[in-house]
């Protein structure tokens, strides 16, 4: 019993208590907004229970793999997820005219998940082994690393996944020392080319981007979900309405509630001074994220921490924006928050890497 309590102990001694702290909070947040999206229904509050547990239980076995462990793991995963996205290509399911998904017989597989990882694992690994001479090449052989997968994410179609890859290998290339001539010429580059790129997207995207412009152009269509999450939102005034007593989600006008668009049901029902407090809450993750990343005293877990942590405010900023109608709908899950096992592992990965590097600081200085 004793070495078992010990076991136990030295397992959770990995787990840094402010960012766990943080976590739990917007957990049990989450609980309760999901609960209250669906109705009280036991079969999704359930579900969404497991999702947690599991995925807070992976948290722990990811926060107690030193960082030099993990660096090894990153150019397996990489290959395999590339690997797992050709497949998709080939032998993918196609749902709603995307081919974005593995059927393993017991379950269906969304390898581009695994990527979320994998590119930051696989780029932060690299440049750590060049720390010592990094070069022109070593950003182009980088950059070559975060676009195979950014492609092949891209064709599926799934634009949001790509772009939120190609984000998280953008945050790592600059950390790593991406020189800002090549930065600003990118930037100038990308938005020369937006008329050629628009030509390029698939009709539905082009339906977003546009219905972003005048959602009323088709309020009862493409313009649905922003009209109904922004007249949710901003029906919660200061307080918001109170738990499960928000109109527009207990009636069922607003679509998705419980995953993508669970930010309008908690607008609704918690009001601006409850969405104040929910990021600010995410903001303290993120700068706890940073706060990790400064004192890391490797160049992969200084990579690692700060792309993880930039990673989580992009996601965010990307779902409340589209939720409130700022940015067009690309289907991504707010943090944390909604309803779906797979995002909710990955992001708990994500704060599992983050605690390794907090608390193996002193195992990798020596």
């Amino acid at each position: 019993m004793q070495r078992t309590r010990h076991w136990i102990l030295r397992r959770l001694s990995h787990l840094d208590l402010i960012l766990l702290a943080l976590v739990l909070l917007l957990l049990g947040i989450s609980v309760a907004v999901v609960a209250s999206a669906s109705g009280q229904s036991p079969a999704r509050i359930s579900g969404h229970l497991v999702n947690v547990g599991l995925a807070l239980s992976l948290m722990i076995v990811m926060a107690n793999i030193p960082p030099h462990l993990l660096s090894k793991v990153g150019p397996v995963l990489y290959v395999a997820g590339v690997v797992l996205l050709v497949a998709v290509a080939v032998f993918g399911e196609i749902r709603n005219g995307s081919r974005r998904w593995l059927n393993l017989g017991v379950m269906a597989f969304q390898p581009s998940e695994l990527l979320k990882l994998a590119v930051p694992l696989m780029l932060a690994w690299y440049f750590q082994r060049n720390e010592s001479g990094l070069r022109g090449k070593h950003f182009l052989i980088g950059g070559a690393l975060l676009a195979v997968p950014f492609v092949l994410i891209l064709r599926q179609p799934d634009l949001g996944t790509a772009l939120m890859i190609g984000a998280s290998g953008f945050y790592l290339l600059f950390f790593a020392g991406l020189p800002w001539k090549i930065i600003l010429g990118g930037g100038v580059l990308a938005g020369a080319s937006l008329p050629v790129l628009w030509g390029f997207l698939h009709d539905y995207q082009r339906e977003r981007v546009l219905t972003l412009l005048d959602p009323a152009s088709d309020p009862l269509g493409a313009g649905y979900h922003i009209i109904q999450s922004t007249i949710a939102i901003g029906s919660g005034g200061l307080f918001g309405k109170g738990w499960s007593q928000g109109t527009q989600s207990q009636l069922d006008f607003i679509p998705e509630r419980t995953t993508d668009f669970v930010f309008a049901v908690f607008g609704e029902e918690f009001g601006y001074v409850g969405t104040i407090l929910l990021v600010a809450l995410y903001l303290s993750i993120v700068a706890r994220g940073l706060v990790i990343a400064a004192r890391a005293p490797t160049l992969f877990g200084r990579l690692m921490a700060a792309t993880l942590s930039l990673n989580l405010f992009t996601y965010v900023f990307v779902n409340m924006g589209m939720v409130s109608g700022i940015l067009p709908v690309v289907g991504v899950p707010l943090p944390l928050m909604s309803y779906g096992g797979t995002a909710l592992v990955t992001l708990l990965l994500g704060m599992g890497i983050l605690m390794s590097v907090a608390t193996h600081r002193q195992l990798n200085k020596t």
